[in-house]
């Protein structure tokens, strides 16, 4: 089985993202693009190079307060743009095949289809989508092809916390989504320091705990310290909860490990990761990182790569692509094949097979 185990369907942006207040949506939009690498800005006149500066303050790009008012919207062909002074700013965040920053569950069975993928995971965030029952919708749509992550309001748990958990129970219990995806890198966004192990949420993990779902953490820091901090949390939440299967979504962000010629992957990063855990994964998403800066079919990650396999080991890996993101400068096959064409000589036939996907069907329940 290929099992994509990171993509999206992203709701029309008309909808606001599910959230109830337009305007914190479109902040949320517009946040995540001034900070997005995927391409630079340029004028839209004539292509003149340009920066993302423009939508807010980059001295404090995680701050409501810093956004500025430059008419930001979407425009046309996976481009968002801006105007300041009467001068309009675009620039491509998703491949110029997608219309109107719209990625739907048919779309996404459609790219499956064609390169063979057998099942996908969707993942959240909430500039793609923060309402549960608008991927629980895709998930009707293919549910034998495709399954769903509940979200909840991170920034929400220490001021809401019944209401949270309300949510969380109506996106398990009534919803029927697959696992929880959490994330902590929007509570500063609020105000409030981005410590989600801390004391203010031991009972939103303890309900979470029992209701026997996977979670999928996208949690990280800033530099080699941030990301073994990072780490050592990750091990004291399953210190904690060792029942729980976790999966670490990303891996790492590989772009910050590497210069121009290779990755630098430091040693005491890989040894604060709780790997040894057995109920730890993690995901290896190294074309999402990397796409722009290397050529396809970016040799550089595979040492990195052989010595995730030979410490974490082939069953705790995932592959998944951030599809449709991973499309701006691969193929979605190309996505599978740096992988699966030219690792073989250090991942076996069965030891790819998991990593392709028998470990992600065995996570979330599909092994049959």
């Amino acid at each position: 089985m290929i099992y994509d185990g990171h993509a999206y369907c992203i709701q029309p942006p008309q909808e606001n993202g599910g959230f109830a207040s337009p305007a914190e949506f479109w902040a949320h939009l517009q946040m995540y693009m001034a900070t997005a690498r995927q391409q630079p800005a340029w004028r839209k006149s004539d292509r003149t190079a340009a920066d993302s500066s423009g939508l807010v303050n980059p001295a404090d790009p995680w701050n409501f307060d810093t956004v500025k008012p430059v008419n930001f919207r979407v425009g046309d062909r996976g481009k968002v743009e801006w105007t300041i002074d009467g001068v309009d700013y675009v620039k491509q965040v998703l491949p110029p095949w997608l219309q109107n920053m719209t990625f739907s569950a048919d779309d996404l069975v459609a790219e499956m289809d064609y390169v063979g993928v057998d099942r996908a995971l969707l993942h959240r965030t909430p500039y793609m989508s923060n309402s549960n029952r608008y991927i629980a919708d895709c998930v009707r749509r293919h549910p034998d092809r495709i399954q769903g992550l509940a979200a909840v309001e991170t920034w929400r748990i220490r001021t809401d916390l019944d209401g949270v958990l309300r949510n969380l129970h109506e996106a398990i219990e009534d919803l029927k989504l697959h696992g929880l995806q959490f994330t902590n890198q929007h509570l500063p966004m609020y105000g409030q320091d981005s410590d989600w192990t801390g004391p203010d949420f031991n009972a939103f993990w303890d309900e979470f705990a029992g209701l026997g779902v996977p979670l999928f953490l996208t949690v990280g820091g800033a530099g080699p310290r941030g990301d073994v901090e990072a780490q050592e949390a990750i091990g004291r939440w399953m210190q904690r909860y060792p029942e729980v299967t976790v999966v670490q979504t990303h891996g790492f962000d590989w772009r910050e490990f590497s210069d121009d010629v290779e990755i630098h992957f430091p040693e005491e990063i890989l040894q604060a990761t709780p790997y040894q855990h057995p109920n730890y994964h993690m995901q290896v998403m190294f074309a999402i990182f990397l796409q722009q800066k290397f050529d396809y079919p970016i040799p550089q990650m595979r040492p990195v790569l052989r010595r995730l396999v030979d410490s974490i080991g082939p069953k705790k890996l995932l592959w998944g692509t951030d599809i449709p993101i991973g499309l701006l400068y691969l193929t979605y096959r190309q996505n599978i094949d740096y992988i699966r064409d030219y690792c073989g000589d250090f991942i076996g036939p069965r030891e790819m097979d998991l990593l392709l996907g028998d470990n992600m069907a065995r996570i979330m329940g599909m092994e049959d």
